[in-house]
């Protein structure tokens, strides 16, 4: 009897001992889940107004571009100016040879006085019309002819501007290179690739504002000018003609250039730069967004930087609770408790 009874009594004190493990099992894994739960912060996304501002590299150029050369080659008599020289429009610059020049000139004068002779012929009827008309149109030819010559051998500017290449002395014979580049460089043209993005965007006497890195604390005021009409297939970028006055010179060709543009005020959301994270191996942003208690991994498209905030172009909208402390490691779908 007493073997009996311990036979049953030993399974009925297991499962009890069973059972009260279990409990207690229970109990320590409903606190250690809790535990598991991330503290974080979360900021909550406003529209804000923003300026639409985009900064594209570009290069100063002058306005206008002049080479100095006669129509055919000859030998250089003089030269005026110099590299550097400032020169007005009409300022003779240069001379040529003038010995063809001088032999066209006794043509011209030996065909003026048969002219004016076939004049006083035709008027008492000594030659025809037809006799008349050809003298008249040999001695034009012959003008014309001087005038060319005249405009090749005393070299005068078209433009105003400075000097900025002498390829030649007195003396030399020119061949292929001009004897002189002039440039007008008040105002300057500041050419600039734009995204084929912003085509639409960017219209005629638009302003925009210009620095150079040769004149760091110094800003230009410029307009749109001309905007090309094609796009570039290979870069996918537009060639937009900004005008600067330049009075002052201070701005030169050749100069690195960089054009802040203007595109207007948008409303966008505005988030501080502690929730944005990097993808690793590439170049996505994302954030984690909190939703009833848990992260949720969102990508996100950045706009411009203000002081420690980011304009989103995508990926969130207003009232959205981003995650801003408590971020790192966190991956799509943990629970996360928020803090103040």
């Amino acid at each position: 009897m007493k073997k009996y009874s311990l036979i049953h009594f030993v399974p009925l004190l297991a499962v009890a001992l069973l059972a009260s493990c279990a409990g207690q099992g229970t109990s320590e894994g409903a606190e250690s889940e809790s535990s598991r739960k991330k503290n974080v912060r979360v900021e909550i996304v406003q529209m804000v107004p923003v300026d639409q501002i985009s900064t594209f590299t570009a290069s100063v150029e002058a306005d206008q571009v002049n080479n100095i050369a006669p129509a055919t080659g000859g030998r250089i008599r003089a030269i005026f100016v110099d590299v550097g020289s400032t020169v007005r429009r009409g300022q003779a610059v240069a001379t040529m040879d003038d010995a063809r020049f001088a032999q066209q000139g006794t043509q011209v004068a030996t065909l003026r006085r048969d002219f004016e002779r076939y004049e006083e012929l035709f008027a008492v009827g000594g030659i025809s019309r037809q006799q008349l008309d050809q003298a008249r149109t040999q001695l034009e030819v012959a003008e014309s002819a001087m005038k060319n010559l005249g405009e090749n051998t005393t070299l005068v500017s078209p433009i105003s501007g400075v000097v900025t290449a002498r390829n030649y002395d007195p003396g030399d014979v020119a061949m292929q290179l001009p004897i002189l580049t002039i440039e007008n460089i008040n105002p300057v043209k500041v050419m600039v690739n734009v995204s084929e993005s912003f085509y639409s965007r960017v219209v005629k006497d638009m302003p925009v504002e210009v620095t150079v890195d040769a004149l760091r604390e110094e800003t230009f005021q410029g307009k749109v000018s001309l905007i090309y009409p094609t796009i570039d297939p290979v870069s996918h970028t537009f060639t937009v003609e900004i005008t600067v006055p330049n009075s002052q010179q201070r701005l030169r060709p050749g100069m690195f250039a960089r054009v802040k543009m203007n595109f207007g005020t948008f409303d966008r959301p505005l988030l501080s730069d502690k929730a944005v994270l990097k993808q690793v191996g590439s170049n996505d942003r994302y954030v984690f967004m909190e939703k009833d208690g848990k992260a949720f991994y969102t990508v996100v498209e950045l706009g411009v930087r203000i002081n420690d905030k980011y304009e989103i172009l995508s990926g969130l909208k207003e009232g959205s609770r981003v995650i801003v402390e408590g971020n790192n490691g966190l991956i799509d779908g943990t629970e996360v408790e928020v803090v103040q």
